[in-house]
């Protein structure tokens, strides 16, 4: 079983051995002049204001905690409605349909609560 991941295992060690002398050579031959700034903070071209501790609202975690819930949802329903016909009559009216329908229903109610909660509302 080894012998059909032998190339692969022989790749990642030419590839490791090529970034740890990369980073050696790097730090051998590279210039080492340190002073402030270079130390400094980088963010686009610009110095940095105030403090990096700012407090944001919870509504963009909720955002974005509810993107990830309906896009992960979106693609489950992609691939499963892909690979439909492969199922064959257990994918039309069998176990599958059932189960998808139930992960359907979940994300609806999940859907219904934050709705309920004001979690959609974008002007907040």
């Amino acid at each position: 079983m080894l012998d059909s991941y032998a190339a692969i295992l022989i790749l990642l060690a030419v590839v490791a051995a090529f970034v740890i002398g990369v980073m050696i050579v790097s730090d051998l031959i590279g210039r080492k002049r340190q002073n402030r700034e270079k130390d400094s903070a980088y963010e686009c071209g610009m110095d940095a204001q105030g403090a990096a501790r700012v407090r944001i609202s919870i509504h963009y975690y909720l955002v974005a905690v509810l993107f990830i819930l309906f896009d992960v949802e979106a693609l489950f329903l992609v691939l499963w409605a892909n690979s439909a016909k492969a199922f064959g009559a257990a994918g039309r009216g069998g176990l599958v349909f059932a189960e998808v329908t139930a992960f359907v229903a979940v994300l609806a109610l999940a859907l219904a609560y934050v709705w309920r909660k004001g979690g959609l509302q974008w002007d907040r």
